[in-house]
């Protein structure tokens, strides 16, 4: 059975480890994971739990095995759009969950004001980008706000739900 649930401090040590793991983290810029320390973890938290409902993350079990992480950011200066991620260990993807844990991230973020929620997934991840065309995700020009300086064009796709 699948659970979702908000992250709280008790979980810190499972999305750590997860964002440890290159495997999990490769096509968003960390091929060698991300390794945050102790303190980054407890600000990390912090700033979550200090946002909510506006940001809000989620942790992923299935039958009590932590499985990944969901997550959503409101972002009010640019029409209610929110951004929207899910991220799975190698273990639990293919199966289901990452539909329903997306699905539920994107009601939470209707629920809480967003009109639209978007994703920008690395090209070469095609499974993402399939998942996100089944979720009813719909390719669009990238808006410039999203838009680093650095770049002369977006590296990832954009794609985008509304209400």
């Amino acid at each position: 059975m699948i659970k979702i649930k908000e992250t709280t401090e008790d979980n810190l040590r499972e999305v750590q480890l997860l964002w440890a793991d290159g495997d999990v983290m490769r096509f968003v810029g960390f091929p060698d994971g991300l390794h945050e320390s102790d303190k980054e973890m407890q600000n990390w938290i912090k700033w979550i739990e200090t946002n909510r409902p506006a940001i809000n993350h989620f942790c992923i079990f299935e039958d009590g095995v932590f499985c990944g992480e969901t997550f959503y950011q409101i972002d009010r200066e640019h029409g209610s759009s929110a951004a929207v991620d899910i991220k799975l260990y190698k273990f639990a993807r293919g199966r289901g969950i990452a539909t329903k844990a997306l699905s539920y991230a994107i009601d939470q973020a209707f629920g809480n004001g967003a009109e639209k929620v978007w994703v920008d997934p690395n090209p070469e991840n095609e499974k993402a980008i399939a998942l996100y065309e089944r979720l009813g995700f719909e390719r669009k020009p990238m808006p410039a706000y999203l838009i680093s300086e650095e770049e002369e064009e977006p590296i990832s796709v954009y794609m985008e739900l509304s209400k």
